[in-house]
């Protein structure tokens, strides 16, 4: 019988032959019966390893590898809440810079201008002196402009929307 497992050998030989203790090698039986070895049932020696620490390892493993994918998954989530975070706070931050170039749009307006000036009572001129500034002498007629009676408008001055 083969078998990979290791076996215990016994020291001592049994043969048929010798089955008193008084007989010698020269009463054994000639021919091919001598020196033929008796066969017997040996107890296979079975040697396992202890089992209780390879389950503890895999089982720490096991345990190891699951809390890491939890702590893994944990830092992904408030990495995700963090850029929504920082999405909503750029969207407000781009709203807000939309509606202040708006009111800047507003305030620079043409019309909103003129109706400040007229309220500071200021008048459209009706001819206009430039001054040379190599000779420093006032080059053309300039002539006062006349007082406007007309009422200005009333735009929105306070600047609100």
């Amino acid at each position: 019988m083969s078998s990979t497992a290791p076996q215990r050998r016994s020291d001592q030989v049994r043969t048929r032959t010798s089955s008193s203790p008084t007989s010698s090698p020269t009463s054994s039986p000639a021919g091919p019966a001598r020196g033929r070895v008796r066969l017997a049932a040996v107890p296979r020696l079975r040697s396992r390893a202890p089992r209780v620490p390879f389950v503890a390892l895999v089982s720490l493993l096991l345990l190891a590898g699951v809390v890491g994918l939890l702590l893994f998954n944990t830092s992904l989530q408030q990495a995700s809440f963090t850029a929504q975070r920082l999405q909503d706070q750029s969207d407000v931050l781009t709203a807000r810079e939309q509606a202040l170039s708006t009111e800047l749009d507003r305030l620079r307006s043409p019309a909103r201008l003129e109706a400040l000036a007229c309220k500071l009572g200021m008048v459209i001129g009706s001819s206009a002196g430039v001054i040379d500034v190599r000779t420093g002498k006032v080059v053309g007629k300039p002539v006062a402009a006349p007082k406007d009676t007309t009422p200005c408008a009333d735009p929105d001055l306070t600047g609100q929307p």
